[in-house]
């Protein structure tokens, strides 16, 4: 079993591919050594280069002020490795000035120029792959909405009702966090400016009314099978025919997406 390990200082590790990653980086704070830390966008790496090294960070697209930075500066983080135009020339201006360098690339390298870089390499698997730091993260971009929201809305929304999107891991799921915080915090008035909004961008059409009417009725039905739980309970509740119901039903079955 893998012991809980979360490192406060930003970079979440609960599952054994973090908890691994962690171990690696702590090991890079004692020795001076070049890494990569290689993985999908928003895994992390960034974080983790900065739980190694508080060094200046520059993105390898912006070469020149690259090698600018070497001249003055002992350990570097470069983002973005795999954008660097001139390999020859970075590998003198780092033996020269004897610069360290913890990178980070979402993207395959070479494997000939990974050797020639880098003693270390750490690779962060997509959050897909890490169930178990999925909800501590969740935590902690819940504090984050919290502190946005001055905790206005802190009582009445909880991390376990919120569904987590990790489709493009941390970015999505933030994302997910704040929506679920700022549409706690939308009362009726900022709903209906909110469609009025939408609509006023999609309406120009003879048969706009019936065609955007799924934006009502989906919603609807959805919420009324999650309180409900059966069509004719919602029919009841709505006071609505179950023949029309079911019809509706079945005109949104690719947007109802019901289990």
């Amino acid at each position: 079993m893998v012991a809980d390990v979360v490192d406060h200082t930003n970079y979440i590790a609960k599952s054994r591919a973090s908890i691994e990653a962690l171990k690696s980086a702590n090991l890079l704070k004692s020795v001076s050594i070049n890494a990569l830390i290689l993985g999908e966008s928003g895994v992390g790496k960034l974080t983790l280069a900065k739980h190694i090294s508080s060094a200046p960070i520059v993105d390898a697209a912006s070469f020149n002020d690259l090698l600018a930075l070497i001249e003055t500066n002992h350990t570097l983080i470069v983002k973005n490795f795999h954008k660097i135009t001139n390999y020859k020339k970075l590998r003198v201006a780092l033996d020269v000035y004897k610069t360290r360098m913890i990178a980070t690339s979402n993207v395959h390298i070479d494997e000939a120029i990974v050797d020639d870089f880098f003693s270390l390499k750490i690779l962060i698997p997509p959050l897909s792959k890490r169930q178990e730091d999925i909800a501590p993260l969740m935590e902690k971009f819940s504090l984050e909405a919290r502190l946005m929201f001055d905790d206005a809305y802190g009582d009445t929304l909880s991390i376990e009702n919120i569904v987590p999107d990790v489709s493009k891991n941390c970015y999505s799921l933030r994302r997910s966090v704040y929506n679920a915080y700022l549409m706690n915090s939308f009362g009726e008035e900022e709903i209906l400016t909110m469609m009025q909004s939408f609509l006023s961008n999609r309406i120009g059409g003879r048969n706009d009314y019936r065609d955007l009417l799924y934006l009502f009725d989906v919603p609807m039905i959805k919420s009324g099978y999650a309180k409900f739980g059966s069509q004719l309970a919602i029919s009841e509740k709505f006071g609505l025919n179950r023949n029309t119901l079911r019809k509706k039903i079945n005109d949104y079955k690719d947007r109802l997406t019901l289990d």
